[in-house]
């Protein structure tokens, strides 16, 4: 890692700005990077892997990761071969939640909108670069899909993701581009082309919604909206569906009840 690492803040959308002051402890940022990493991994990695995919030696790593097993954040797995997030983040994760205003704010019209489209309803705000999940109002109806509170996915690939990206400025949305590096596959639909993904994002900006054709996750619909307003981006929500479930006149009617749930929350943020 260079000696100098990048400090944030985060300007009016939301997005992290980076400047060149040095942070104190790097030690800290790369224990962020690791619990990052195991956050993003489908799959409980081991050591090798957190090692050769944050660009740490496996010494390093391998110190890393014992303090953070002690303090609770990062424990083993019962083979003791691999690793997975500790259970002191998930007291953290609800100390953030019930804190967190816009949980409140949006409760009543994307409870009433789940039970107009009987389908999920998801609330997610930007985190690092990707959406992190932080409500959902599950369908009775629904099927077991990937997406759970404290969850994260891309920007890129899912429809909150491209709702939010849809708002940034060009130089913000080409910052992003250079943090996330090559759009990789993640569904069957992802778009990995960054100009296809702009002119996506510039129909996204022309209609007001954005749309997950099995993007993020195969089988699986999403129309997402995104929350800005006073050029301040609070976050997005979702309607989910599996794709079987959709057809152009549910899609409309989806459209338009979740609009009016859009202009509802606008009005007290």
């Amino acid at each position: 890692m260079n000696s100098k690492v990048a400090s944030a803040c985060r300007d009016a959308n939301g997005v992290k700005r980076m400047s060149a002051d040095k942070l104190y402890g790097t030690v800290l940022v790369r224990a962020k990077e690791i619990m990052d990493f195991i956050a993003q991994t489908d799959s409980n990695p081991t050591l090798k892997e957190i090692s050769d995919g944050t660009n740490m030696t496996s010494s390093t790593a391998s110190k890393i990761l014992t303090t953070l097993d002690v303090l609770g954040l990062v424990s083993r797995t019962e083979d003791d071969k691999s690793y997975k997030l500790g259970m002191e983040l998930f007291r953290y994760g609800q100390r953030v939640a019930a804190s967190f205003d816009i949980r409140a704010m949006t409760k009543i019209p994307l409870s009433k909108l789940r039970d107009e489209t009987s389908e999920t309803i998801n609330l997610g705000v930007i985190a690092n670069h990707r959406v992190s999940l932080i409500e959902k109002y599950e369908s009775t109806q629904s099927v077991n899909l990937k997406s759970q509170i404290g969850g994260q996915m891309n920007l890129y690939s899912s429809s909150m993701g491209k709702a939010m990206l849809a708002t940034l400025d060009a130089q913000e949305l080409n910052d992003y581009f250079s943090h996330v590096g090559p759009l990789k596959q993640v569904g069957p639909n992802t778009i990995t082309d960054q100009e296809k993904l702009k002119e996506d994002l510039a129909l996204v900006r022309e209609r007001g919604y954005s749309i997950d054709n099995e993007e993020n996750e195969p089988d699986v619909y999403c129309i997402g909206f995104s929350l800005k307003k006073n050029n301040r981006l609070y976050g997005a929500f979702s309607i989910t569906t599996p794709k079987y479930r959709m057809s152009i006149d549910r899609q409309g009617s989806f459209i338009n009840f979740a609009k009016r749930a859009q202009k509802d929350i606008l009005k007290f943020l």
